[in-house]
């Protein structure tokens, strides 16, 4: 790098140092974030080490080898240092507005790798071998990176002590399911004092009752997707109240449903509605077009375990989208957010998740985040922490741009042309099925777009690699 922005990349290392506790950790930090930044088409450990010396790669893949497996730095305290050095960046002009829970896979061909299993993978869409972490996220709609980072570790990796010890997991990490882990996270970013935001997660989060009442209980609205199946009050269909004491046996405490009087399912309540009840509302541009879709909002009480309350839930918006060349509507959400927000509000917070989509998407097509060979349970995280900051960096320098101020490049460590690579282990890559930016770009749209303010440049078949920034 050359220039300011090489200087505030020294600054930012020397400033994340302060967390490491040893001064012989400072260099492969600053390498191995730097190797990060680089082109190479992969982000392990050996080619990293023959970006940042070429003349010495035995010795700095040793060196950048026991940083990231086996030296014992804390990646929570790391984490929020990096959102202490980054974030008056992100909210110079906006405030974060929303927290993103979500998890991210890692296609696997062994099974050693730790919390590796035959899972439901998001990147294929199916059921295969492969590793889970969760995250939680701050947005705003300019910026967004992940604050808390763990691997989702099976019942049968958590049970196994055999395994447990081969691959380095701490005694105190016991099975925990994915919403509880984003719980975790969450109650962890309240206590550190996090900037406040509306809690946004898709139907797989959402659909837990239990996270949804303990977000609640901890005063923190959210936008949770749901499913169409999930029941429903209205308040032309009200929950039933507590029946009244006849004066014999026990005064009933419960609410008691009548056959007769049930809840819809939210898919139900939708296709019931009016036409007059259907918005057509846009809610951010996409690459080539104004993103726009049709929407209705009703609001509702949760009508889930009702059998265990004396009191109805409180109300909370139905979200809906429904887009016109779909034969039924498509997404449902539940929104805690106050009943006077305005309706293109709402939308825009629903769908302001993308962003955790391009989050993962920059991270593991750009930064290398499933790059990692290491099988060991320090490793999988140190390396993912250092993914985040190099991430959170260059999110802040993105944010630092003027939106109408040109770029120019500067120029990153180059790669030595002789060097060799050790082929890829296992298919790392973003795959499309697992965004979901809520807009397909026309094929044939014409000239292209100009290019956005920041991105991390993917590899070239040049020696020399370049970060946009201002």
């Amino acid at each position: 790098m050359e220039g300011d922005g090489a200087d505030r990349f020294e600054a930012f290392v020397d400033a994340l140092a302060e967390v490491f506790g040893h001064a012989d950790r400072v260099r492969p930090l600053r390498d191995y974030c730097m190797g990060l930044l680089t082109p190479a088409e992969r982000k392990s450990v050996e080619p990293l080490a023959a970006v940042t010396a070429p003349s010495r790669v035995s010795a700095q893949h040793q060196s950048l080898l026991h940083f990231v497996a086996q030296s014992p730095w804390s990646d929570a305290r790391v984490l929020a240092k990096v959102l202490e050095l980054t974030l008056p960046s992100i909210i110079a002009r906006e405030p974060i507005e929303a927290w993103i829970i979500d998890d991210t896979s890692f296609p696997k061909k062994g099974k050693h790798s730790v919390g590796v299993t035959r899972q439901y993978s998001g990147q294929l869409g199916k059921q295969d071998n492969c590793q889970v972490a969760v995250s939680l996220s701050l947005a705003n709609a300019g910026a967004s990176f992940p604050i808390a980072y763990r691997l989702y570790l099976p019942k049968d990796w958590a049970a196994d002590p055999a395994r447990r010890k081969k691959a380095g997991v701490p005694e105190e990490v016991t099975f925990r399911t994915k919403p509880e882990i984003a719980l975790d996270q969450i109650r962890a970013a309240l206590e550190a004092g996090a900037p406040p935001g509306v809690v946004l997660m898709d139907a797989g989060y959402g659909a837990e009752t239990s996270l949804r009442s303990a977000l609640a209980g901890l005063g923190l609205a959210y936008v949770a997707g749901v499913q169409p199946h999930t029941s429903v009050w209205t308040r032309a269909n009200p929950s039933p109240a507590v029946r009244p004491w006849s004066g014999r046996g026990r005064p009933t405490s419960r609410m008691v449903r009548d056959p007769d009087h049930q809840p819809q399912s939210v898919e139900g309540l939708a296709l019931s509605l009016p036409a007059e009840a259907w918005e057509m509302i846009s809610w951010r541009e996409g690459s080539a077009d104004v993103l726009i879709s049709r929407f209705a909002r009703v609001r509702v009480r949760a009508a889930h375990r009702d059998f265990d309350r004396s009191v109805p839930r409180d109300e909370e918006w139905l979200l809906v989208e429904w887009p016109t060349e779909e034969e039924k509507p498509t997404k449902f959400w539940l929104a805690t957010v106050p009943e006077n927000v305005a309706f293109d509000r709402l939308v825009a917070l629903a769908k302001l998740r993308w962003r955790i989509e391009r989050d993962y998407q920059e991270l593991k097509q750009e930064l290398g985040l499933g790059h990692f060979e290491g099988r060991g349970w320090r490793g999988f995280h140190h390396h993912a922490t250092l993914c985040i900051a190099a991430y959170a960096f260059l999110v802040a320098e993105r944010a630092r741009i003027p939106p109408s101020e040109p770029t120019r490049l500067l120029a990153a460590p180059s790669v030595p042309a002789g060097s060799t690579r050790r082929p890829p282990a296992d298919p790392t890559g973003a795959s499309r099925r697992e965004l979901n930016l809520h807009h397909a770009p026309n094929p044939n749209r014409g000239p292209c777009p100009k290019a956005r303010a920041m991105s991390v440049l993917r590899g070239r078949n040049t020696h020399t690699a370049h970060v946009v920034t201002q």
